[in-house]
């Protein structure tokens, strides 16, 4: 680590990219202390402190603790994401988005616009529930959250916290064009590890109180430097195919030929499927617990953070997102038509569709233990800690995303560092994958 600070001083256009990237994340940071007006806060405050060990608490991490102020970031970046998710969907059974995707950059900013326009509508009809919801809230006195109810707070709310999404949006694009990292993740990495000093103070609180013995701390600390220690490990986890070049003559000289490989990571996917399964079983079940009617709470109490329905939901769309951001990240055929087109072959395997299919097997074996990885991190430590009223920040869902977003971010400034021949992050080389 000693080599990193003078190797990225030497690159003027990573320290553009990283100040930009802290600029904007500051940005976010400011925005989330700012209240949507017509709020009683101390009333609010109170409503969510009644709410503690809810789904509202696991809304509030993904939001940076924007939902419980009621900042104009409330809604978080989590409408793009669900926005994302059904673009995406669509663009496997709609014709005319397949072909988009397919049309290289003119298609995918195509794509990125509905996708803006998408998330628009959604924070239009999740900000006006949740406008409709906290008018008939009361706070653990009694005491009315709105304080002038009617149309106008209405209305002020929607465009308050659908221009707030909007502009996390616009922020989240522009760290990924200009900045470092991926823009989305690094918003949602910020917003967790903002709110983690105040989640180690409060358990600390809880140590003091007698309500939590310092036993139990000590085996919370353990489980988590576990369970970073085995992220860390499964992320860097590769499966390597060799591919075999032929040699060739040209004039006097013999070019080419030896084995080469070709990586497969056991989790492709990288954080997207827990993201992706947060935001479907998250905003909807906030926003039903925003409004008072009997069976919107039933469906709300019943999604809380572990119980059986929400861990059953959660797996299961972990896993369909595993291999849903796998497939379209990797196409085996294209591979395999890239490496017949330059002679490669795997050993054993006849070109074309062979290895195509050969690389598809790999790849479902792959992901089929990446998705069983991501579900078995963001869902038993969670359920576990859950049991003893440990804050959400300590969980596996926010380890896994703290963790996986910061190796992607360190792995792009370790790519921008070898594209200019200066050494990596580490002093005797870059990172690699651990091979399997």
């Amino acid at each position: 680590m000693a080599a990193l600070t003078p190797n990225i001083s030497k690159v003027p256009e990573l320290n553009r990219r990283i100040l930009i990237t802290l600029v904007m994340l500051a940005i976010f940071r400011v925005g989330v202390f700012i209240p949507t007006p017509g709020i009683d806060s101390i009333a609010l405050a109170g409503f969510f402190k009644a709410a503690s060990g809810t789904l509202l608490d696991f809304a509030t991490m993904f939001t940076g603790g924007a939902l419980e102020r009621f900042s104009i970031f409330s809604l978080g970046i989590m409408p793009y994401i669900s926005a994302s998710i059904i673009l995406q969907l669509l663009a496997s059974v709609v014709p005319q988005l397949e072909k988009l995707q397919k049309e290289g950059e003119s298609g995918r900013n195509k794509i990125t616009q509905y996708t803006r326009y998408l998330t628009i509508v959604l924070s239009i009809i999740q900000s006006m529930m949740i406008a409709i919801g906290l008018e008939s809230m009361r706070g653990p006195a009694g005491e009315a959250i709105v304080l002038t109810p009617g149309w106008g707070f209405r209305l002020m709310t929607v465009i308050t916290l659908t221009s707030g999404t909007s502009f996390l949006m616009w922020l989240g694009e522009q760290i990924t064009e200009r900045g470092i990292g991926n823009g989305i993740s690094l918003i949602i990495f910020v917003g967790i590890v903002a709110n983690m000093p105040s989640a180690l103070y409060n358990t600390i609180q809880l140590v003091r109180a007698g309500e939590m013995s310092f036993l139990f701390i000590l085996f919370l600390i353990a489980l988590m430097i576990a369970v970073v220690g085995f992220i860390v490990f499964m992320e860097m986890g590769q499966r390597k195919i060799p591919i075999q070049y032929p040699k060739r003559v040209v004039g006097r000289k013999v070019m080419g030929g030896g084995t080469q490989y070709l990586p497969l990571k056991v989790n492709s996917a990288g954080v997207i499927p827990p993201i992706f399964a947060s935001s479907i079983i998250v905003f909807p079940a906030t926003v039903a617990n925003f409004i008072d009617v009997p069976f919107m709470k039933m469906v709300s109490n019943s999604l809380n953070p572990g119980g059986v329905l929400y861990n059953v939901l959660y797996v299961a769309f972990i896993i369909f997102f595993t291999y849903f951001y796998t497939a379209i990240q990797f196409n085996p055929k294209e591979v395999a038509e890239n490496l017949k087109k330059y002679g490669g072959f795997v050993p054993g395997i006849r070109p074309g569709a062979n290895t195509a299919d050969y690389i598809d097997t790999v790849l479902s074996r792959l992901t089929l233990w990446g998705a069983i990885y991501l579900a078995a991190v963001c869902v038993l430590p969670s359920f576990f800690i859950s049991q003893f009223n440990a804050p959400f920040y300590f969980g596996g869902t926010a380890l896994l995303i703290v963790v996986g977003v910061a190796m992607d971010t360190a792995q792009q400034i370790e790519s921008h560092l070898l594209a200019r021949n200066y050494d990596g992050l580490l002093k005797k080389g870059k990172i690699k994958g651990r091979g399997l």
